[in-house]
Parts: structure tokens; sequence; C-alpha cells
């Protein structure tokens, strides 16, 4: 298993406001420089990064080439998402997704990650988890396109919070599933046996810790989780990929929070 961190713990993330009237341009952006992010990633001791798909779609290319070079990282992966069940704004939806695949391919990122199915307010549908399904495919076709493994983020505030809500999703869809340990507790799930639920299904993984009361997501270590089961059950099921952490935001300094991650993770990444 290979370790990578995402920036979004660098400022937190905000949506592109012009995205408010014209869904095509409303990308993820982590609220920080990506360029502190990326040193301080490197210095930490991980061999990868995860970038939103605003901040790639955004960056100099030839400079964030150049960035990576330098810290020695791979750019492992591209976050995006989608309301996914409006079917007017779909095209729309996937012309940006696609345009972040389009710049992960030229930088040779591997994985593209969406998260998404919108809640209406009108309340959900069971047509909803097909539709989103659907699209989900259509996510498929578009990483194949560009040479990246498409995986599906399940995540409080969409549709597909809890187990029985994914497998609404997993079962009419044939898109990977990238699990955030955070967001399967606090849904209602166990990493644990989410992943050798769907073993064959997991071609990436986000991590990140998580305190019910008050809720909050912590680096690794600092929160309720068991990552010495959650590697374990990766290891029983044949995982070799990438594990990034994706901590949305920390008190404290950034580089701290990586630093402390990665010594809980590289200690029990080494003894598997």
């Amino acid at each position: 298993m290979k370790l990578a961190y995402h920036t979004i713990t660098w400022g937190g993330v905000v949506g592109h406001p012009v995205g408010v009237t014209s869904v095509k341009d409303l990308f993820y952006l982590a609220n920080g420089p990506t360029e502190d992010a990326l040193r301080d990633i490197a210095a930490a001791g991980y061999e990868g990064c995860e970038l939103f798909d605003g901040n790639l779609v955004e960056a100099e290319m030839d400079e964030l080439t150049a960035l990576l070079e330098e810290t020695g990282l791979a750019l492992v992966a591209v976050y995006s998402g989608a309301n996914f069940v409006f079917q007017e704004i779909l095209e729309e939806e996937l012309w940006r997704i696609e345009q972040a695949a389009q710049r992960a391919e030229r930088i040779g990122a591997e994985h593209l990650v969406v998260g998404g199915g919108a809640k209406r307010a009108s309340g959900t549908t069971e047509d909803d988890y097909s539709r989103l399904a659907e699209a989900l495919d259509r996510v498929v076709e578009i990483a194949d396109r560009h040479g990246c493994v498409a995986s599906y983020h399940p995540h409080l505030t969409t549709i597909v919070e809890g187990p029985a809500e994914l497998e609404k999703v997993m079962s009419r869809s044939r898109i990977g599933l990238c699990p955030d340990t955070a967001h399967i507790v606090a849904g209602g799930g166990d990493p644990v046996e989410l992943i050798r639920t769907y073993r064959d299904r997991i071609p990436y993984v986000h991590l990140k810790d998580f305190r019910p009361e008050p809720f909050a997501f912590l680096p690794l270590g600092d929160g309720a989780l068991d990552f010495e089961a959650i590697v374990g059950a990766l290891t029983e099921v044949g995982f070799d990929g990438w594990l990034t952490v994706e901590l949305d935001s920390y008190a404290g300094s950034p580089r701290d929070a990586a630093e402390a991650s990665r010594r809980l993770l590289g200690a029990l990444v080494d003894e598997s």
C-alpha cells in the first residue's frame, strides 16, 4: 500500500462562486495554496497527493508538473462531484467532470473520485438512486476515456450516507468504491465490514478519523476509529493501492496533522 494526502486540509473546501449561476463551472476548490500544501505533504513523508477538480483545472499545468517533480509526489487522484439526479443539468455536470479527467490524464493521475447524489427539497425517491447509478456509469466512461479508474465516495449530506443506501447504488452501477472511513462511521456503517463486503470493488481508499461528540473529523489516531482493524481488513482482502488521508480541516497546523496521520498509518502499513 502507498500513502498519499489530500490538499483539502490547507484551507478547507469551497465551491467556485461562478457555479451558483453556471452549473458547468461548479468546481470544488481547496481554499489554500497548493504549493504550500504539496511541500508540506512531501515533507511529512507521503508519496502522493490528491487535488480537487477546481484546483487542477485552474492550475498552470507546467508549474504544477514542475512542483510535483520537485517534491517527488505523484498526483494520485482528482476529486469531483455533482448532483447527478437532475436530468436537465446532468450533461453540464458531466462536462465539468470530463474537464478534470482530461487534466488528470495529462499529468498521469490514476484515479477519478466523485461524490454526490443530491437530496431533493421534496424528498428522495427510489428513482433518484437509479438516476445516480446511471450517472455514475457515465463517470466510469469518462474515466476510461482518460486512463483513470473511477470510484464513488459515499458522503454525508447526500442520498448515500448509510450502508443500505450505498448498496442501492453499488448494485445498480459498475463504478468502483472509494470508502471514506469517517463518513462511513458517521453514516452508521462499519468500515471493516464494508471493506469485506465490497472487497472486489475498492480501487482506492480515503482515510480520516472521527469523533461523534462533539462531531469532528480528525487526524488518524485522534478519534474513535480502529485503524489497525481497517488496515488489517484491507490487507485481508488483498488491497495494494493508494491510501489517501483526506482531512477536511484542522485547528492546528495542517502539516502537523499530516505528520501525525503519517506516523500512525506508516507503522500500520509497515506491519501489514
